[in-house]
């Protein structure tokens, strides 16, 4: 079986690929920094979720954007930002399309109680759902899910801490971490043909909030970076998915945060041939910060 390098090799680019399960902490701590001094991204092996509930995840929100129009926009995003967006919704490079991205939607976050959805704080709120009726395994799939990732993405921000010469549990300070602000964020590609040189793209270019996001796919490319985003004319490389694994990038946060010292290379999906599904999860800290 090939190795997530070798597996990059035959695409034509290497990402840095962290073993999450490994015991040797100080070697995956210079992998992380060596990523995040690069670029910011990395595979990251042996997270603890199964193939099983990544199945599960892709085949619910498959039989969501299957479902009819009508249906799926009972559960338009709402003020709090959550819920469906439509194809064409979302403009993430205004400067460079000529029509919205090629993709449809699903945020959902942490979920708040009545009172605390009354708060001040604008991304404090309820989740939306589709009708149980529909999809009655949807929430506590999704539930589910967003916990685990939630426990994964805590395990990766300790080993940038100590990249960053810092003590493990320095993001866990009170305030940090301890109301985060993490999104799942479900898509589904339409298969059209991007066509970066009339504006047309799956997904503009734009960089992730917050501090860092797991990124799974359906093993479907189509995912680009930019190592180097201050260059001209910028390079933009394919990113190969590789079965199992998340695919980790630094939010322009923690960028900010390091002041400089850690990078983040801007995303776009500029080409697709084939429908393709894939979720992330990002943010994975407190809004009040």
């Amino acid at each position: 079986m090939a190795t997530p390098e070798q597996e990059q090799e035959q695409g034509g680019q290497i990402l840095v690929c962290v073993d999450l399960s490994s015991q040797d902490v100080d070697a995956s701590v210079a992998l992380v920094r060596k990523a995040c001094l690069d670029c910011g991204f990395f595979y990251l092996i042996n997270h603890g979720i199964e193939e099983e509930e990544f199945g599960e995840i892709y085949e619910e929100s498959r039989k969501f954007f299957d479902l009819p129009i009508e249906e799926k926009m009972k559960v338009f995003r709402n003020e709090k930002a959550r819920g469906y967006t439509p194809f064409e919704d979302e403009t993430l490079d205004p400067f460079k399309q000529t029509k919205g991205d090629c993709k449809e939607g699903y945020y959902i976050g942490p979920e708040a109680s009545e009172s605390e959805s009354c708060l001040a704080n604008p991304f404090h709120g309820r989740n939306q759902w589709p009708s149980p009726d529909l999809l009655p395994a949807w929430r506590e799939t999704m539930e589910k899910y967003y916990q685990h990732a939630l426990s994964v993405g805590r395990r990766v921000i300790r080993l940038i801490a100590q990249a960053l010469n810092l003590d493990a549990t320095f993001f866990e300070k009170p305030g940090l971490m301890d109301a985060p602000m993490a999104y799942i964020r479900l898509l589904h590609y339409s298969g059209e043909v991007s066509n970066p040189e009339v504006g047309i793209f799956g997904a503009g270019a734009h960089s992730d909030y917050g501090m860092i996001t797991l990124l799974s796919t359906d093993g479907v490319p189509g995912l680009q970076i930019c190592k180097r985003k201050d260059e001209i004319p910028q390079v933009w490389e394919e990113v190969q998915p590789v079965k199992g694994a998340y695919i980790v990038n630094l939010g322009d946060m923690l960028e900010r945060w390091s002041n400089g010292v850690f990078r983040y290379a801007p995303i776009t999906s500029g080409y697709h041939l084939l429908e393709r599904y894939s979720q992330s999860y990002k943010g994975i800290i407190s809004m009040s910060t």
